[in-house]
């Protein structure tokens, strides 16, 4: 009755106010629910960041990717995974989600799944922020803590395999194996960040990224290098856990959201630049800075990949456009090293960052639905 009612007055809106006859609305599953999604997630602005480094002035470009649905870059990969997933058959209404995860990409498919009308488990090592597991469970999303002594991240994969193994109604997401993550990149975020440096008349030399899944660097790279073979795409690392320079688990670091034990599947380091590590401390100071001095909230993942970004600059010239992503807000690390003064370190590369401004280029038209 109260959906019949919904529908009624939506309708005469439509009539009324043109402005209203093509609103999306979540009433129904599940075309008209990723209609709505799709105007909630992506197409984000480009923010640019004036700075002086080494008495030069220069300029970066990152996407803000804290202003998707539930505040990070995440959301994008959700949706394009369920999408596919319903559109191949691979997922039914009422089947659980289950996922492993740091966090970013449980929250995006607690929230999702949820608005979709699905259960939704998460299984995510231990040491993961509160804030991470309080958003989660309010979606109404169940959160499986995993030791290090279970297994930590792998053992958090090994762990929702074998729920899924045990029923016949679950889906998994399989992020860091499933190519409709990079997918997900190669068709909004890349071209968005193309269009984006085109209509201030730039063309990009470089996109660098951390890497969790690494469906950003992967995705975002494969659309750029379609463009201009030239563009240099450059995965990053935590400086104190070189996973992907090494290939194994190695050390321990403070970037919650990246190098998560392992080298991803859906990762091709040989289609990539060389890796460009960053402190994690470093990563911690730049976060700080940027929202201190810009108001730009981000976190720590943020940090490192404006750092990075500086470095990429410095490998092709002071002037050369580069651009990387804001992945998240600080929200989630409130009660993490990002809140604490962290003890300079003697190679820091954002002790010589002096933030002047920032400017904004708004979202791309073409890609408004």
């Amino acid at each position: 009755m109260r959906s019949f009612a919904v529908r009624r007055a939506l309708a005469e809106s439509a009539q009324t106010c043109p402005k209203y006859s093509v609103m999306a609305t979540t009433l129904d599953v599940p075309s008209s629910k990723f209609k709505a999604l799709t105007r909630l997630v992506g197409n984000t602005p480009l923010v640019s960041i004036h700075f002086r480094y080494h008495g030069t002035h220069r300029i970066l470009f990152a996407k803000s990717e804290y202003l998707n649905l539930t505040g990070s870059i995440k959301d994008r990969i959700a949706v394009r995974i369920l999408q596919k997933a319903y559109a191949e058959g691979k997922i039914a209404p009422g089947h659980t989600i289950a996922e492993a995860t740091s966090g970013n990409t449980g929250i995006a498919f607690a929230a999702i799944g949820r608005m979709l009308g699905h259960p939704v488990k998460i299984f995510m090592p231990d040491w993961m922020s509160p804030e991470r597991v309080h958003l989660i469970r309010s979606y109404g999303a169940e959160v499986v803590s995993v030791s290090k002594g279970d297994g930590g991240f792998l053992g958090s994969i090994r762990m929702c395999e074998e729920f899924a193994a045990s029923r016949k109604d679950v889906f998994l997401p399989r992020q860091f194996s499933n190519p409709a993550n990079s997918e997900a990149h190669e068709e909004t975020t890349g071209p968005e960040i193309w269009s984006q440096l085109l209509s201030v008349g730039k063309r990009p030399q470089a996109f660098v990224a951390g890497v969790g899944t690494g469906g950003t660097v992967m995705g975002v790279g494969k659309f750029l290098r379609q463009r201009d073979s030239s563009i240099r795409i450059h995965p990053v690392e935590p400086a104190e856990s070189p996973i992907l320079s090494t290939g194994c688990k190695v050390g321990n670091h403070r970037i919650q959201g990246i190098s998560d034990e392992f080298i991803p599947e859906i990762v091709h380091l040989k289609q990539l630049d060389e890796v460009i590590a960053i402190s994690d401390g470093d990563a911690i100071h730049m976060a700080q800075k940027l929202a201190a001095n810009l108001g730009l909230a981000v976190g720590i993942s943020s940090g490192c990949n404006f750092l990075a970004a500086v470095q990429a600059q410095d490998k092709i010239a002071p002037d050369a456009v580069v651009a990387t992503v804001f992945c998240d807000d600080n929200k989630k690390y409130l009660s993490t090293a990002l809140m604490n003064e962290e003890p300079p370190g003697p190679n820091y590369l954002s002790a010589d960052v002096e933030l002047l401004g920032l400017g904004t280029v708004g979202r791309a038209c073409e890609f408004c639905h």
